[in-house]
């Protein structure tokens, strides 16, 4: 256990500075589409304090090191944005929610380009660590893309999922909208693993395995 503390650490590490760059996609975006809330609220910066969410970026991550498995998630504060100041508030939401996930994938094809260029070479033992690192980083971006885009509030697939439902299915919007956090809380500690296939598949996929 103690031997695995420091690639515990590396990957609680990673993972808060993926979801830094997850939280400002968003805003980014926001930005783009003509919303200044996120820049104008001083998120529109990598520095991890002024994105860290207690649970979602400290608890969580240390209770899922623990647990068997090795699957580290977790959540930083959301960026703030006014769909007031969007020509389309549904479309465009959908858009700002989708920038998170695809910014992890980005990273995931950045750091598994990286990945197959060392692989490409016969390096000594010093390096022999680096393959391990830039692999964690690799499923750490997968698995949060991945994870985000399951549509439970708060995460960002919820959002592109209002986006195609009905105005009948109001109902059903404000129902998960309400109890939402409960239910994100079931799925990682009872569903994850419905993911797992598609995490694997993009990992290989990246990759070239």
């Amino acid at each position: 256990m103690f031997m695995d503390l420091p690639l515990i650490f590396f990957k609680i590490i990673v993972l808060v500075f993926s979801v830094v760059i997850h939280e400002v996609s968003h805003g980014f975006v926001a930005e783009h589409l003509g919303d200044p809330t996120a820049r104008q609220a001083g998120r529109l910066t990598l520095n991890p304090l002024k994105h860290l969410d207690l649970f979602g970026s400290v608890i969580l991550p240390l209770m899922m090191a623990i647990l068997p498995g090795g699957v580290i998630l977790g959540w930083a504060k959301p960026v703030p944005y006014n769909p007031q100041n969007l020509k389309n508030p549904e479309k465009g939401g959908a858009i700002i929610a989708a920038a998170g996930p695809l910014s992890n994938l980005a990273l995931a094809i950045i750091f598994g380009l990286v990945y197959r260029l060392f692989a490409s070479f016969t390096l000594g033992n010093n390096f022999q660590v680096l393959p391990e690192l830039l692999n964690m980083i690799i499923l750490v971006n997968i698995s949060l893309a991945v994870f985000n885009l399951v549509p439970i509030p708060p995460l960002d697939g919820s959002k592109v999922l209002f986006l195609f439902l009905p105005l009948s299915a109001r109902n059903f919007r404000n129902w998960l909208e309400q109890h939402g956090f409960i239910i994100l809380l079931i799925f990682i500690f009872f569903g994850f693993e419905l993911i797992i296939p598609i995490i694997i598949f993009l990992y290989r996929l990246i990759l070239g395995f």
